[in-house]
């Protein structure tokens, strides 16, 4: 039976990119492949069929070779020996090569470079610093390129040398029974080359240890478990990959006076039985300063006071928070014989008005009473 053009397989124009076959060729694997579609040989055809057709047009030479010759330039018996053109793959090739490509093996050269790792930084600051928003310095350890061997780990004036194990493609196969496995270079570890001389500033690592000093901008707004991503100050990539980046955790110190939920501020603000009984004026603090805050007469302990404005201006933009002020009642303390004497006596009008001074007493008392006379029913 005659074999099927190798772009029609695909279904990709002859004039193809790289890009666009390997695309191509994973779009038929996933569908076609047997663990999608057991016992199912039309599919199992199929996706051999677009393997073969991959290895030819995925590999510049032997496309070259196709596109001159057609079949006859890429068969077998023309001197690729046993296993050597598409027909001569085995399962294990096809696994490696699907899979191979999609998670980063690649059809059998070097393994990618490695992207540094993500850093974490906890931030410690204050109320006042994330309110307002402020700019601090911070030292990071962390690993960056080493600057005496470029980051590639061979000393200055050298180079990594070819790997004599796995000629350079970072892996080797091994026979067993019918199959061909492939595994990572013992000897190199995937990366395709050795080095014979290591550089003796970061003895072949490519990368050195050291402490970096930074600038982080804290925006105003930001609040307790928020973070900011400085992109590229996280370590540096293995064998010149790509740095990570650094993620500053904020932490916010626990305030004396404020405390903060979302936008709004709370306080609690001690004032004297007088003033809410007479009323007055009470300067309360803010985080721009000082505000006087009215007390209307008969004021009762717990009242909140809102001061619309005074919280937290948002991080992404909005309605600046208020600060709420709620309002304790403080009873007196180390009264003198004098003072006593001038409360009972003021207790004693209190208790000739009957209820009329205690409306809240009153009506709990009452709420009393009518629990206990359920309970003789």
């Amino acid at each position: 039976m005659a074999k099927r053009d190798y772009y029609e397989v695909l279904g990709v124009p002859r004039n193809a990119s790289e890009a666009e076959i390997k695309k191509a060729f994973r779009r038929l694997a996933m569908k076609l492949h047997p663990d999608r579609n057991p016992d199912d040989n039309v599919a199992l055809e199929g996706f051999k069929e677009a393997k073969e057709a991959y290895d030819i047009l995925g590999d510049a030479q032997k496309r070259a070779a196709y596109d001159q010759f057609g079949h006859a330039g890429v068969d077998p018996s023309f001197g690729a020996g046993p296993g050597g053109g598409p027909g001569g793959a085995s399962f294990s090739d096809i696994f490696g090569d699907v899979f191979g490509d999609i998670f980063g093996g690649g059809r059998g050269g070097r393994q990618p470079n490695y992207r540094g790792a993500d850093l974490r930084y906890n931030l410690v600051l204050t109320l006042e610093e994330v309110v307002h928003g402020t700019t601090v310095k911070i030292r990071v350890p962390t690993l960056v390129l080493c600057a005496e061997c470029d980051g590639n780990g061979a000393r200055k004036g050298s180079q990594p040398t070819k790997c004599t194990t796995c000629g350079g493609i970072g892996q080797v196969r091994m026979q067993q029974g019918f199959f061909s496995i492939q595994q990572t270079c013992p000897r190199c570890r995937g990366e395709g080359v050795t080095i014979s001389d290591p550089c003796p500033k970061c003895r072949g690592a490519g990368r050195i240890e050291e402490s970096r000093t930074l600038s982080v901008k804290v925006p105003a707004g930001v609040d307790n478990g928020d973070r900011i991503r400085l992109a590229g100050e996280g370590e540096a990539g293995e064998k010149g990959g790509p740095p990570g980046d650094l993620y500053v955790h904020i932490r916010v110190k626990e305030h004396p006076i404020f405390s903060r939920e979302g936008n709004d501020l709370f306080c609690e603000v001690p004032i004297a039985f007088t003033t809410a009984v007479l009323g007055g004026e009470l300067a309360v603090p803010t985080l721009e300063g000082r505000v006087m805050l009215k007390i209307p007469p008969e004021t009762q302990s717990g009242k909140v006071f809102r001061l619309r404005g005074k919280g937290v201006r948002p991080v992404r933009g909005g309605a600046t928070g208020d600060l709420l002020c709620r309002v304790a009642v403080e009873t007196p303390v180390n009264l003198n014989e004098e003072q006593k004497r001038l409360l009972r006596d003021f207790e004693a009008t209190m208790e000739r008005n009957g209820s009329h001074h205690s409306p809240k007493q009153s009506s709990w008392l009452d709420g009393v009473r009518s629990f206990f006379d359920n309970l003789k029913l």
